[in-house]
C-alpha cells in the first residue's frame, strides 16, 4: 500500500491532455475558455438611451424644445433632430440623429406643448450609452482561461456571440460491477442491493461540466467485464470502475484490467475509507478501480478523481482545505488515514455518526471531510484540524 500523499502525487504526474473544443454558449456553463474572443460589433452597436425621458441637444437646454415624435427600444427607423427639438424616448432606445443628451421625465415639464427642461446637473452626455460601451469591435471581450458563469454566458450573448471555444470535458465511462445490483424503484430479491454510485457520480460530474457520460453493467464474470471495458476505453478518456476491487473471489477489476492493456500505477493507499482504490493508464486514458460502498467510492472520488478531471478542464480543484477546531473527540488507530463525514460551519467541524464505509445517511449531511493523518491516533475536542470542503 502506498500513502494517501504518494498517490495523489502519482495522479499529478499522469494528466489528461487538455484539448479545446467549440461549444454552443448555451452549453458551456461552468467550463473554462481555451481561447480569447474579440468583439465582431461594437456593443451597443449605436448611442442608446439608459432611461425613460426625452433626447435633446445640450446646447438646446435653456429653450423650450418642440416634441416631434418618440424613440421606443426596437425602433427601426432614425429621427433626426434639429435646432430646438426634442424627441421621447424610451430605455434602450436609440439616440436620435442630433441629439447628445437624455433628461429623465422626473426633470422635465411642459409648457403650452412644448418641453422646458428643470435639471441643472445635466452634462454632454448624460444619461446616454455611447456606441461600444460595453465592448468595442475588434476588442478582446473576453481573455482565455474565463470561468464560464451564467454572468458571462450572458455577457457572450449580450454581444452577439454564439460558440464558444473551451477545454474539452472529458468523456467518462461509469462501468457498475456486481450481479447484485438492482435499479432504485425496482422490487428488490433476496441478496440484492439498490445501485447508488452511477447516481452521485453522474451528479457529480454534471457539476463540474461533464454532460458526456456513459454509464455501463457488467457481469460477475472476467471475460465479460474485460469486454465491456475494452469498449469503454475506445469511447471515453476516463474510466470509473465501481466495484471489485478488493480480494474476494469475484473482485477481478484489477486483473481485467492489467489484461485489457491497462499499465497498474497503484493499488491499495493507506486510508479508511476507500482503502482498495485501483488507478491506471492506458496511453492518455485515465482508469480509476473504485471501491463499490457508495460512501467510500464517493470520498475516493472526491479525494483523487475530481482535480484530474478539473486539471484536464483548467478548472481549480473544488475541494478546497482549511483548519478547524474539532467539536469533539475521535479517536482512531495509527496506520491509516481517516476521511472523516463532517459538517463544518463558523469555523468549527463535527465528525457525524455512522462512519462506516456502506453508509451514505451521514454523508448526504455532510459538506466536508475532516482528515486525520495516518501516523495521528485521532484528535481531542478542541484541536485545529485539517478539513476537505466539499462542492456541494
Amino acid at each position: 500500500m502506498i500513502s494517501v500523499k504518494e498517490a495523489k502525487q502519482i495522479i499529478l504526474n499522469t494528466p489528461l491532455p487538455k484539448k479545446s473544443e467549440l461549444l454552443a454558449v448555451q452549453d458551456a456553463h461552468g467550463l473554462l475558455t481555451s481561447r480569447a474572443i474579440r468583439a465582431t460589433i461594437s456593443i451597443p452597436n449605436f448611442a442608446q438611451s439608459s432611461m425613460d425621458g426625452y433626447a435633446f441637444k445640450l446646447e438646446d437646454r435653456e429653450s423650450p424644445l418642440e416634441i416631434i415624435g418618440e424613440m421606443a427600444a426596437g425602433a427601426s427607423r432614425q429621427l433626426i433632430l434639429n435646432k430646438g427639438e426634442a424627441t421621447r424616448i424610451f430605455t434602450g432606445a436609440p439616440l436620435p440623429e442630433g441629439a447628445d443628451t437624455v433628461v429623465m421625465q422626473e426633470r422635465i415639464r411642459l409648457e403650452n406643448g412644448k418641453l422646458v427642461i428643470e435639471d441643472s446637473s445635466l452634462s454632454l452626455g448624460s444619461n446616454v450609452r455611447p456606441k461600444g460601451a460595453e465592448v468595442e469591435e475588434g476588442a478582446i471581450a473576453m481573455a482565455a482561461d474565463t470561468y464560464l458563469s451564467p454572468a458571462a454566458l450572458g455577457f457572450l450573448a449580450g454581444i452577439g456571440c454564439a460558440e464558444v471555444w473551451v477545454y474539452a470535458p472529458p468523456r467518462v465511462a461509469i462501468i457498475l460491477t456486481g450481479d447484485e445490483l438492482q435499479d432504485p424503484g425496482k422490487p428488490l430479491e433476496f441478496g440484492q442491493v439498490y445501485e447508488a454510485n452511477s447516481f452521485q457520480l453522474k451528479a457529480i460530474l454534471n457539476q463540474i461540466g461533464i454532460r458526456n457520460i456513459e454509464v455501463l453493467r457488467a457481469e460477475d464474470k472476467s471475460e465479460v467485464l474485460e469486454e465491456v471495458l475494452r469498449k469503454a476505453m475506445d469511447r471515453n478518456d476516463v474510466i470509473l470502475l465501481n466495484g471489485g476491487v478488493s480480494v474476494g473471489d469475484y473482485d477481478f477489476v484489477t486483473l481485467v484490467a492489467e489484461r485489457s492493456g491497462v499499465e497498474k500505477q497503484f493499488h491499495k493507499i493507506k486510508q479508511k475509507p476507500g482503502k482498495p482504490l485501483f488507478f491506471g493508464t492506458k496511453k492518455d486514458k485515465l482508469i480509476f478501480g473504485l471501491p463499490g460502498n457508495p460512501s467510500s467510492s464517493l470520498t475516493c472520488f472526491y479525494e483523487y478523481v475530481l482535480s484530474a478531471l478539473e486539471d484536464s478542464m483548467g478548472l481549480p480543484n473544488r475541494l478546497t482545505e482549511r483548519t478547524a477546531t474539532l467539536t469533539h473527540d475521535y479517536p482512531k488507530a495509527a496506520g491509516l488515514t481517516h476521511f472523516l463525514k463532517a459538517f463544518y460551519v463558523n469555523g468549527k467541524v463535527s465528525p457525524l455518526n455512522a462512519q462506516e464505509s456502506f453508509r451514505l445517511n451521514s454523508f448526504a449531511q455532510a459538506n466536508c471531510f475532516i482528515v486525520l493523518p495516518e501516523e495521528s491516533n485521532g484528535g481531542l475536542a478542541g484541536d485545529e484540524v485539517l478539513v476537505h470542503l466539499l462542492p456541494i
